[in-house]
């Protein structure tokens, strides 16, 4: 974060340059109350009392235009801000939000919304204000001794309010922060499952959920609004006390002749001006705490994200080697992932069986890179394959995740990983993927929006678009996992045809399946048990011959056996 803020020093140094003007030009209120009090009444001049005020409007006008211009510049830099810190987040939203237990950084956006809010709110201003507090101060000492030590009494009481608003609301605002991205999350979660939530009838539980989870935060809420309104009223009845104290003590000193009446007046509109960036403060009190707490979260996840690569490396080839990797959770015991070696050749393709909760799903995403492994190394040509630029390596990978996942658009610009549109690139993987037929009978074809999550298209359908979204470009690895298990007879028979012309064009595959009917085109085929390979072989070697069975049924691998169906 600090290269950003060396970026935006200008708009500061610039901002802080009006704010000095604009504080200037605000003692010129106060001047023309001294004059006229101590001078134009007492010499009966109309000539002066004319130029005296032609004098103040135009430094109040000139003071208010640089105050417009000082909010559009500090505009122009929360603008600044969303334009280079917004897609360096967003991307570390992404990458991050794959890593399992990292959903913090899902609310980075919100972050920097939170800081483009405070540049252009009021706390920002009186943070450029608090400077000049001192400084009206000796004015009002320069008028009279006791005068400018009221002063300095109501500035230090004010100070000292101000920091029992930070003691007391600085824990309480950030455990309300927490508490809200708790919820927020809960309430994404249950609008991501409404499907599931609608037909088991939980969305009364699921209100309820989230309602345990608001409260939490509603309840640290309550704490800091109670500290926070009763420290702002303490402040603004000071500040009116302390003004009429100012023209009291004034007064007094008119009737002892130590002061002038213009003196009173012009003591007690600078004291105003003294004090109200303090109280300005106060009240905006949450928004600094929140700024400060995201400038703290971006600087961290920014801080974290990986040195570029400057080597580019070669064009891969689909040479795949896994070295005795290992994975697990954090905070979990036993690992996922037990010390698994492989190495598949350019062109051969590996089915992955076994029963459920074998790690197969893991497997795949530490193959594709998705995931680092614990230990270990996944290697793609011979180069660790974290080591590869996700933007560089991203072309030359094809992966089809268990829970298909499209975006809101077109088919051709869901097939083209929603970027430029290639026709005959998006066409070419549609048939690849032999899903040209199936698209082409949608209402628009290719240029059908799916909506969002590709909710207008069929499990079956939205699986094989996404299997040519896997094709899409040239990749050298692909990776499928479970891509037949929303297709029916025909697609499948598609799905392996598909395998079969990838492997003759040299493409490395992947094939996690509970099902038989992939095995046939596989090289080989291992069976993953608890994380370990119990076996790795040709189809033969594993299971030995495999019966026939009717085309109307397809077969399934249950806890390590063939058992094929009808």
């Amino acid at each position: 974060m600090r290269e950003f803020v060396a970026r935006f020093r200008p708009f500061f140094v610039f901002a802080a340059l009006f704010s000095l003007v604009i504080n200037v030009l605000m003692l010129v209120p106060a001047l023309f109350m001294l004059q006229v009090y101590d001078r134009v009444i007492t010499s009966r001049s109309a000539e002066t009392l004319v130029m005296l005020a032609v004098v103040t409007l135009a430094a109040l006008f000139f003071s208010s235009y640089l105050d417009m211009i000082r909010s559009r510049l500090l505009s122009g830099a929360s603008v600044a801000l969303e334009k280079l810190l917004g897609p360096r987040v967003l991307g570390d939203m992404v990458r991050r939000g794959i890593l399992p237990g990292a959903r913090d950084s899902l609310f980075g956006l919100r972050d920097v919304g939170a800081l483009r809010a405070f540049l252009t709110g009021a706390g920002i201003v009186a943070l450029f204000d608090a400077p000049w507090v001192p400084i009206y101060i000796v004015v009002i000492f320069l008028f009279h001794p006791l005068l400018g030590g009221l002063a300095l009494i109501a500035a230090l009481v004010l100070l000292v309010i101000a920091w029992l608003n930070e003691k007391m609301s600085r824990k309480p605002l950030e455990a309300m922060q927490l508490e809200a991205r708790r919820a927020g999350r809960f309430a994404d979660q249950s609008i991501a499952n409404a499907e599931a939530a609608g037909a088991l009838g939980m969305i009364e539980n699921l209100t309820h959920g989230w309602e345990k989870l608001s409260r939490r935060g509603l309840k640290h809420q309550l704490e800091a609004n109670r500290a926070a309104s009763s420290l702002s009223s303490l402040s603004k009845f000071l500040r009116q006390f302390l003004q009429s104290a100012i023209l009291a003590l004034g007064a007094w000193l008119v009737i002892e002749q130590q002061a002038t009446s213009g003196v009173m007046i012009a003591a007690a509109i600078l004291l105003g001006r003294t004090l109200a960036p303090v109280e300005q403060a106060i009240a905006g009190w949450k928004s600094l705490v929140d700024a400060r707490a995201a400038y703290v979260r971006l600087d961290r996840a920014l801080a974290a994200e990986p040195a570029p690569v400057q080597t580019e490396l070669p064009e891969p080839k689909g040479e795949l080697a896994l070295e005795r990797v290992v994975f697990g959770f954090r905070g979990q015991d036993r690992p996922i992932i037990k010390g698994v070696s492989f190495e598949l050749a350019p062109g051969q393709a590996l089915a992955i069986v076994g029963p459920s909760a074998a790690g197969k799903s893991t497997l795949a995403r530490l193959i594709v890179g998705v995931w680092p492994p614990s230990l270990g190394v996944v290697r793609l040509d011979g180069a660790d394959i974290s080591s590869w630029p996700r933007e560089r390596l991203g072309p030359h990978i094809g992966y089809l995740p268990q829970t298909v996942e499209l975006f809101a658009g077109t088919v051709s610009e869901n097939i083209a990983r929603m970027g430029k549109i290639d026709s005959e690139a998006v066409i070419r993987a549609a048939q690849r993927a032999n899903a040209h037929e199936m698209i082409l009978r949608l209402p628009q074809g290719y240029d059908t929006p799916i909506g969002e999550g590709g909710s207008f298209l069929s499990a079956g359908q939205r699986q094989r678009v996404a299997l040519a979204r896997a094709l899409y470009g040239n990749p050298k690895l692909v990776v499928l996992d479970e891509p037949n298990s929303n297709l029916d007879n025909e697609g499948e028979a598609a799905l392996a045809e598909a395998v079969r012309h990838l492997k003759q064009d040299g493409v490395t595959v992947i094939v996690v399946t509970h099902r038989t009917t992939l095995l046939t085109v596989a090289d080989k085929v291992m069976l993953l048990r608890d994380g370990v390979i119990e076996k790795l072989g040709t189809l033969a070697e594993i299971f030995g011959p495999m019966r026939p069975r009717s085309p109307e049924a397809p077969a399934t691998i249950l806890s390590g056996s063939v058992a094929a169906k009808g």
